[in-house]
Order: C-alpha cells, then sequence, then structure tokens
C-alpha cells in the first residue's frame, strides 16, 4: 500500500515509525513532514488543507489511504472533500467526516453531543452577544475557578480559567467581541471540575472501537506543573489512577454511549477520538473530544501498540475493526519534550542540534525540526523532540529518556525534570 500521511510534528512521526513497521506498507509520504520523518519516509512541501494539492499527488502518486494526523483538515472536511469525487472516493481517509470533526471543532456541538447521549460531564452554558447577561448571570451561579472556553478552534489558546468573577466577566466580554476571531463568537461557560485528568484513545470505524492505551499529558512549562500552557511538556502511559475499575466505568458511561451517539445522529466517523477526561472522586467525566491523537501522548500511546497500525486502519475503513484483535506492551512508556529556550513565548529557529546518533534504548521523535546547512538536523519549532522510553517502572522508562536527553544537545535547550514524578 501507498500512504500519504498529513502533518508535521512528533505525532505524525510517531504514527510514520509505527506504520513504517507494517509488511503491508509499500511506499509512505509525509506532507509536510519534519527531519525525523525524513529518514522513514519522503516529506513532501504540501499544506495539510490544500485538498486540492493532496488529490492530485495522491492521484499521481497511486495512494490508497491518506492519514490524517492534525485536526484542521478534518473540521475543514478533507474525508467528505474524497468520499463526494468520484476521481478520488476509492482513497481511504482515516479520520472523521466533517460533521464528526464537530466534536472538536465546536465546543457547543460537542456539549449538546454529551448531554443528548447522556454522557457525564460539566454542566455549562453556551453564551453569544445575544445573551450576553444570561452568560453573566450563569457565571454569579458557579463556584471559582470559572471555565470560558471559545466555541471554535483557537490553536490550543481558546481556554481561559480565572479565580476572579469579575475577571470571568470581562473575560467573555473580551471573548464574544473578537479575543479569538471567529473562534469565540460563541463562548462556553463551564463549571470548573476538581480532579485528575487523564486522556482515553479510541479507534473507531463508526460501528465498533478498540480502547488505545491511556495517557496522561503535562501542558505547563513549569516543574510543579507552574507557568504557561503549552503544546504539552511530557506524557506517561499507562496511568497508574485510571485502573480496571475507573476504566469500565469509562467505557460503559462514555464510550459506549459516544460511539452509539454517532451512529444515532449518522455522523462517518472512521478514526481516533481523544476523550479528555476528568476522574472526579473516581467518576469519570467528559472534558472534551479531540478527533485525532494528542500530542505528545501519541509519542506514549503508539509505542504500546504491538499490532500492526496499518491493518488496523484497513479494519477501519472496511468497518472490520470490531473482528480485529489488537494486543498493548504491558510496560510504562515515557516521553519527555525537549523545547526551544523561550518556549511558549517568543523563541528562536536554526539551532543545529547534535548527539541524536549517541541515543541507545529511546525512540527520539521529531516536532520542531528541519534539516539545513549541509545536512545538519536544526530546530524549527518550540516543541523540538520528544524522547520516549519503555520499561518495566515509571522510573526505569523516565531514567532512560533522561539519560538521552542528556546526550542531545542544542542551543537554549530546556525540558521539564518532573514528567511523571506526581504518578509515583
Amino acid at each position: 500500500m501507498n500512504v500519504l500521511l498529513l502533518g508535521s510534528g512528533g505525532r505524525e512521526h510517531a504514527l510514520a515509525w509505527k506504520l513504517r513497521e507494517s509488511k503491508l506498507l509499500n511506499n509512505l509520504f509525509i506532507a509536510p513532514g519534519n527531519a525525523g520523518t525524513a529518514t522513514i519516509g519522503k516529506n513532501i512541501e504540501m499544506s495539510v488543507t490544500d485538498f486540492e494539492g493532496i488529490k492530485e499527488f495522491s492521484l499521481n502518486n497511486n495512494i490508497d489511504m491518506i492519514v490524517v494526523g492534525p485536526e484542521d483538515p478534518l473540521v475543514e472536511g478533507i474525508f467528505d472533500y474524497f468520499r463526494d469525487d468520484e476521481d478520488i472516493c476509492h482513497i481511504a481517509v482515516i479520520g472523521p467526516s466533517m460533521k464528526g470533526a464537530k466534536l472538536e471543532g465546536s465546543k457547543d456541538f460537542a456539549k449538546e453531543f454529551m448531554i443528548r447521549h447522556k454522557i457525564p460531564t460539566a454542566k455549562y452554558l453556551t453564551v453569544t452577544l445575544e445573551n450576553y447577561d444570561e452568560g453573566n448571570q450563569f457565571l454569579d451561579s458557579l463556584s471559582a475557578p470559572y471555565v470560558l472556553k471559545a466555541d471554535g478552534l483557537a490553536a490550543g489558546k481558546g481556554v481561559l480559567i480565572t479565580e476572579n468573577i469579575n475577571e470571568a466577566k470581562s473575560i467573555l466580554y473580551e471573548m464574544l467581541n473578537g479575543k479569538f476571531g471567529a473562534a469565540s463568537k460563541k463562548v462556553v461557560i463551564e463549571e470548573y471540575l476538581s480532579g485528575i485528568e487523564c486522556s482515553v484513545f479510541v479507534l473507531t470505524d463508526g460501528k465498533s472501537y478498540k480502547i488505545l492505551p491511556v495517557a496522561k499529558d503535562y501542558k505547563r512549562v513549569g516543574e510543579g506543573d507552574t507557568g504557561l500552557n503549552t503544546g504539552g511538556m511530557g506524557a506517561v502511559s499507562p496511568v497508574p489512577f485510571a485502573d480496571e475499575e475507573f476504566m469500565q466505568k469509562v467505557e460503559k458511561q462514555v464510550i459506549i454511549p459516544t460511539i452509539d451517539g454517532i451512529e444515532e445522529d449518522n455522523i462517518r466517523y472512521k478514526g481516533f477520538i481523544f476523550v479528555g477526561l476528568m476522574n472526579v472522586g473516581g467518576e469519570p467525566k467528559v472534558i472534551e473530544y479531540n478527533v485525532r491523537m494528542g500530542d505528545p501522548e501519541t509519542e506514549v500511546v503508539i509505542p504500546r501498540i504491538k499490532s500492526d497500525l496499518l491493518f488496523l486502519f484497513c479494519q477501519v475503513a472496511i468497518q472490520k475493526l470490531g473482528s480485529t484483535d489488537i494486543e498493548i506492551d504491558p510496560r510504562y512508556a515515557t516521553t519527555v519534550m525537549m523545547v526551544s529556550g523561550g518556549y511558549p513565548g517568543s523563541y528562536e529557529k536554526g539551532k543545529t542540534i547534535t548527539g541524536l546518533d549517541k541515543v541507545t534504548d529511546s525512540i527520539v521523535f521529531h516536532a520542531g525540526t528541519t534539516i539545513k546547512n549541509n545536512n545538519n538536523v536544526v530546530t524549527s519549532g518550540g516543541r523540538v523532540l520528544s524522547v520516549t522510553s519503555l520499561g518495566d517502572t515509571i522510573q526505569e522508562a523516565l531514567a532512560t529518556s533522561y539519560k538521552n536527553i542528556e546526550k542531545i544537545d542544542f542551543e537554549k535547550k530546556y525540558y521539564r525534570k518532573d514528567i511523571g514524578l506526581d504518578l509515583l
């Protein structure tokens, strides 16, 4: 099979690394990819939302399957674009339809879906300028802290939390008046849930599903979960508090109603569902849906899947996933993200990376890297490299990741030294 993978981050490098293992794979193309994906497939200079360009490339290179990494092409309707064009409708697309992608693309749509299908979540109100006063009254009815979410995609910056009621009302006004452009024309106000967060990943063909390894990621830039939010500074899988009893509740109360809801609502869905969960006193509550794998969680989830990922995707495409077994490595996986100095604020690019050839017993997934200056690998983003290791314990896996991080160097490199320590 010839496969085109869309995306350029650590998530896509991890997916590419796993797809490369498959006996079913002939050619692997990654658009646009990074310095890491270039070593296991062919990078193609192409935007993930250039549907016409993707169509032309797919026809010229006999592509059999498109695997969509990031959310933007899904929300913009790449699944429907291929399905509705007779020239390319034979090409399988791993990802939901545009309607399914609204589970991530619209917080309001996702909340309505959860309420309709009786999936446990925080109470909420969707606010526009028309019912702004009602929004303020709803804020008054809640206890601090106050959670405000832009309805649409806002590049990971659309969720604001404050302890101060007056600040919450001021933020609501700013959001509705264009703080995040069109993404915050609607704002979802939610009650704050107190508990421990985890990420549950599901692969579905729209009828049946397989639960993938659970992970926990670390969003704050500073140790002890301090400082600004980032795209993710590290992740661990499995998660000790997501034990068998808790996961049975998750499956019964969240996953089964979600898959049944997708079918009932006539949503075409062939891909990943990422359920952001809060464990509130042993009970699962859904914070959000994403319609693709998370990053950096992919970098610990994918290495724990022993089964052939491309075969699983083929089963998804023909809606035969239910009759397929999936084998999971019981060991722990940890990943630690190496980032550019200054991230998530302003940072410099183009720093030469050394020591990658000295790494042993870890997998280095590239995120913000490119190849320049005499074939040197250089930094090209805030999150640069994700160093993943497996071990019989969290401590063992972390020790291997940190040992190898010491071998890798680039100017102003930064990483958190406390990933996973809260789970020990």
